[in-house]
């Protein structure tokens, strides 16, 4: 580790201030039901991995797929720029040895394919900025923009050429009018929507599933776009409600005070911190400065329908 390396985004990036976020673990999930929707990419999740099944199998890989993909985000943004590297290299390798086959025409196909990684980039992106926003995290839209810009970086380490990702909002909206007539819900994504209403844990545990996880599922559902919601065929709360949640659950959420919450794994943010000094702390207060005041006083997400 290299001390004082601010690794590929640093303290001054919008990147460090939203990833710090305790919405994001909703927005995660919102991301994976996003994410399911596209048949090509979801098969070559399904195809590749044991963490869906709902059995024994599926129950010890589950959470290790959420941890890992938590890992994965936390050390590209707070890491050092060799661990982030690194981290990108062994995605890419593990991607380049892994193929899905679809079963309607027996094609074979590399899951790593730019279309794929760049859907599965962008409803990650989008998710990140539309729960955070519409929770009441202080962005700008010049502010989304940047990020969307910075993320193109994390594109890259996934195997993207940068300048094909969208790098702003109306560009992501482009993209997503241009890729939604894709969209279908397949078996492969009935399987996912069953494993994140009730992943599947001991039965001790069952109780505390119900309790626990089901309320962020819902909630992740509640704020995907109508389309995505209209494919699953699950009803939802209206947009305006689902927001008043979303502000609410980041109220509650936020008041736990940000030192108990990084103390969770994987803890990359106090590693960060110790790395570079206080002044490294992230938080939503440091993008209220003169700058992001000229940037105008929207700062809510758009409930696309």
């Amino acid at each position: 580790m290299t001390a004082g390396d601010p690794g590929l985004f640093g303290p001054r990036s919008v990147t460090w201030q939203l990833h710090a976020d305790p919405m994001m673990w909703i927005a995660g999930v919102r991301a994976l039901y996003l994410q399911a929707l596209h048949p090509r990419a979801v098969r070559g999740v399904r195809q590749n991995s044991a963490a869906f099944r709902m059995d024994d199998r599926g129950r010890r890989d589950a959470w290790g797929r959420l941890m890992r993909t938590a890992d994965f985000v936390g050390t590209l943004t707070y890491g050092t720029t060799d661990a982030a590297e690194r981290a990108g290299a062994a995605v890419r390798g593990l991607h380049r040895r892994l193929t899905a086959t679809d079963p309607a025409t027996g094609e074979r196909y590399r899951i790593d394919e730019p279309e794929l990684l760049r859907w599965v980039h962008c409803a990650e992106v989008d998710s990140y900025l539309q729960v955070l926003r519409r929770s009441g995290h202080p962005l700008t839209d010049r502010q989304a923009d940047r990020y969307l810009a910075e993320q193109r970086t994390g594109a890259r380490l996934v195997g993207l050429d940068p300048d094909t990702v969208p790098g702003d909002r109306a560009a992501l909206a482009a993209y997503f009018a241009r890729t939604r007539p894709e969209l279908a819900l397949t078996p492969e994504a009935r399987q996912v929507d069953a494993f994140l209403r009730r992943p599947p844990v001991p039965p001790a545990l069952v109780p505390a599933r119900e309790l626990l996880w089901r309320p962020v599922a819902e909630l992740a559902y509640a704020a995907l776009p109508g389309h995505a919601q209209r494919l699953y065929g699950r009803p939802a709360p209206p947009p305006a409600v689902a927001t008043r949640r979303l502000r609410t659950t980041g109220r509650l959420l936020r008041a736990v005070p940000a030192t108990v919450r990084w103390q969770l794994p994987p803890r990359h943010v106090l590693r960060a911190v110790a790395r570079l000094g206080p002044g490294a702390r992230p938080g939503p207060f440091k993008l209220l400065d003169s700058a992001a005041i000229l940037d105008g006083h929207d700062t809510q997400g758009d409930p696309r329908g």
